[in-house]
């Protein structure tokens, strides 16, 4: 088993129309032994920029609090929020400086730039970035995300559309992955609002 799998972990981000919604699972596993059903995977770092982290949960939490770190040292230089491709530029470069022994997550990140455009982007564990105009996936159960967001996406959802088409794509993905579910965590991320969710799904 790879180490990006000890834990289990789905995580998808999806682009509307001025808008975009970031989902995980909530299982916190080891192996197939599941510790905690409540486990929190997307990390707000402010009202228009959120970050999900897959893979090892050990070294989640620990590039979180670095982030955050690197984040407040900028809004008190700068006197203002991260755009969401800075902030991506910079998890890249916190990653790839950590290269030889690198953090094992694949981080999943989604934004609204000043002119409310929606920005999404993933990268592997030593900052490789990619991006895209749709959708991006990652963690354990990312195969069958891929599979279930191609199916499922439209361009230009409204909030509510979004919404629904992020649960359905996440609810079939995990049930059909061993090591992620147990429910969802989703947000709904407009200019004006964001829409904080808990689903429920299957308990085994």
């Amino acid at each position: 088993m790879s180490i990006f799998e000890y834990n289990g972990s789905a995580l998808i981000a999806m682009v509307g129309k001025n808008c975009f919604a970031i989902a995980s699972d909530r299982r916190l596993g080891v192996q197939l032994q599941t510790i905690a059903t409540d486990f929190q995977r997307i990390y707000k770092f402010h009202d228009r920029l959120f970050m999900g982290l897959s893979g090892l949960a050990t070294d989640a939490q620990t590039l979180y609090q670095r982030l955050v770190f690197r984040h407040k040292l900028y809004q008190l230089r700068e006197e203002r929020d991260m755009k969401p491709e800075t902030f991506a530029s910079l998890v890249s470069a916190l990653l790839y400086e950590k290269r030889f022994g690198p953090y094992f997550c694949q981080p999943v990140i989604a934004g609204l730039s000043d002119e409310n455009k929606p920005f999404i982007c993933t990268m592997d564990s030593i900052g490789a970035k990619e991006l895209a105009k749709d959708f991006v996936v990652a963690g354990t159960a990312s195969e069958s995300l891929y599979g279930a967001c191609e199916a499922v996406f439209k361009p230009d959802m409204e909030p509510e559309e979004l919404f629904e088409t992020v649960s359905q794509a996440l609810l079939s993905s995990v049930d059909r992955d061993c090591l992620s579910g147990w429910g969802g965590h989703i947000y709904v991320v407009t200019p004006t609002e964001i829409k904080e969710r808990i689903l429920k799904g299957r308990m085994d």
